[in-house]
């Protein structure tokens, strides 16, 4: 049987494997995103701590700060995406998330900007370096990780797994910060209290590493190295994979520009907006998208469930329609208080759900095997770099020079609308199987399966 013909259907790995596949691929995409939740919710005191200036300009400089570690992220796409193509996904996922939970540990061991100086802010922007270029394999190695194991019939429903990790970890590191900040007073909280969440990283990581050691490379991965189809040098894989596939390269990016800027702004951005341009207190700035990000997470599976039997981009499309009709009208929702700001974002991301859910299963299809870790990472890593990480900054920036509240809405609807143009131009590939050297939902690839087939 050759490589290009096999049913993964057929051949699927033990239900068990399956599953441990999917936690440890979720596990180093709940480390990075608790990263990014202590960060965002500690904004404040991290920026009082670690910054000089008064608070509006070392917010500023802190936010930019956290946008510096995705400017990183292409050169971890360049170098972690053609390494796992080439050596395997779980080496690299393994040295991956070891960097980005060491680094997130050294974090809350930097000392204040009044015992160093200048020093601190250095270091601050050396780690997040640190992070941002681990984080550039990291998500793209689990999301292919995820999809290489995953029977390509229920792909959707365990992809949003990862996407579940995403949320579980972003909202472990709000609660952590928000219980911290409510036991402690606010001399604690600025002296050491904001310290306290960056220091449970380093379990994270390791249970990370013990999870992903237990499980041997991916099974299309192993089939791909054994008819030996991996590039030769990473040089050479670079080349074949500009002049091959620069068109899912850009169409990726695309639908990442919409995906990020949506994502960024909500979990990221929010706790600031809703504080410094709505008026809420510290505390319910912070409440308020916990609340929204769980019930993200309830209906996260069902999202990938129903990619399985409807497709990855009715799904799509119904989130960027919407988002876009919906995002003026619900930020100024959640400028009429408390209530309004729950509803606001609850809606908003509601409707970001049918992306999230569905990130990990379409993504990593979108490229043949042996440039798939590569193609993502690259794509996904740049855009990221440039609409993403960004977005916090971005935002805060507009709304101070405009002076109007619904900046970060006409960010997000631009964004929806680059989205939907690339998304016009890419193939439907739920339950196809992404085995081979070809193209998924390609005429040249395997057959997509009919549901009834599984």
């Amino acid at each position: 049987m050759t490589l290009g013909s096999r049913a993964d259907v057929d051949e699927a790995p033990p239900p068990g494997v399956v599953k441990r596949a999917v936690a440890a691929s979720a596990i180093g995409n709940a480390t990075e995103w608790f990263d990014y939740g202590i960060y965002a919710y500690g904004v404040t005191y991290i920026s009082a701590a670690i910054f000089p200036g008064d608070t509006q300009r070392a917010t500023l400089l802190a936010l930019m700060t956290f946008a510096v570690s995705f400017l990183v992220r292409p050169l971890g796409g360049l170098v972690w995406g053609p390494l796992g193509d080439r050596i395997g996904r779980k080496q690299v996922l393994a040295l991956t998330i070891l960097l980005m939970a060491g680094a997130t540990l050294c974090v809350g061991l930097i000392p204040s900007y009044a015992a160093i100086g200048t020093w601190a802010p250095i270091l601050m922007v050396a780690l997040r370096m640190v992070q941002g270029f681990s984080t550039g394999g990291e998500y793209g190695g689990a999301a292919t990780f995820m999809a290489e194991y995953a029977p390509s019939r229920r792909r959707g429903f365990l992809g949003s797994f990862l996407e579940f990790g995403t949320l579980a970890g972003f909202s472990l590191g709000a609660c952590l910060m928000l219980g911290c900040s409510l036991l402690l007073t606010e001399d604690q909280m600025g002296e050491w209290g904001w310290r306290l969440p960056f220091l449970v990283a380093a379990p994270l990581g390791l249970v990370g590493v013990y999870l992903r050691s237990r499980l041997a490379d991916t099974p299309v991965f192993r089939d791909l190295a054994e008819s030996d189809d991996t590039a030769d040098t990473t040089s050479r894989q670079f080349k074949d994979l500009v002049a091959g596939y620069w068109r899912p390269i850009l169409r990726l990016g695309g639908l990442v520009v919409a995906l990020n800027v949506v994502n960024y702004t909500l979990l990221t951005y929010m706790p600031t907006y809703l504080e410094q341009s709505i008026g809420l207190s510290a505390n319910l700035s912070l409440v308020v998208p916990i609340i929204g990000m769980v019930a993200m997470m309830v209906f996260v599976p069902f999202a990938g469930m129903l990619s399985d039997r409807l497709g990855r981009k009715p799904l799509w499309w119904f989130s960027l329609i919407g988002l876009f009709v919906a995002g003026v009208p619900m930020f100024l929702v959640m400028g009429t208080g408390v209530g309004g700001a729950i509803l606001g974002f609850a809606v908003l991301g509601l409707l970001y759900v049918p992306q999230l859910a569905t990130i990990s299963a379409t993504f990593p299809a979108m490229f043949p095997t042996q440039v798939r870790f590569a193609g993502f990472a690259i794509a996904y890593n740049v855009s990221t770099s440039i609409f993403g990480g960004t977005a916090p900054a971005v935002n805060d920036w507009l709304v101070g020079v405009t002076g109007s509240n619904l900046v970060p809405a006409y960010y997000m609807m631009a964004a929806c609308a680059i989205g939907a143009v690339a998304l016009a131009g890419i193939p439907e590939t739920a339950r196809c199987p992404i085995t081979g050297t070809e193209t998924p939902g390609t005429a040249a690839a395997p057959r997509q399966l009919d549901y009834a087939d599984s």
